[in-house]
């Protein structure tokens, strides 16, 4: 059994031959604090790693699969960048977005 103060940062418990009393500094138990806030911290973050590793699919996405190139179905137009260049050089601008 033990009885904390906090006010006086003094804990004090009963000993073989009478009260043990333990005192620390503001300094000591503020170090203490902010120890204690980087345990839970890390604890928490480590919890979360362990759920998203959960969550995360077991097989790595293979990087030599083609993916394909992207062609849009319908709605756009061609148009040339420059008209009076000979390299005919194109862009496609979409014909269903609004005027603004």
């Amino acid at each position: 059994m033990a009885v904390p103060n906090y006010t006086y940062l003094k804990l004090k418990m009963l000993g073989l031959h009478g009260v043990i009393t333990v005192g620390t500094s503001f300094q000591r138990a503020y170090k203490c604090e902010v120890e204690c806030c980087g345990h839970t911290t890390a604890i928490v973050a480590s919890e979360e790693l362990a759920a998203l590793k959960k969550e995360v699919s077991e097989e790595m996405p293979n990087m030599k699969k083609s993916i394909g190139s992207f062609e849009s179905v319908e709605g756009f137009k061609e148009v040339l960048i420059d008209p009076s260049s000979l390299e005919g050089k194109t862009v496609c601008i979409g014909t269903t977005l609004s005027s603004k």
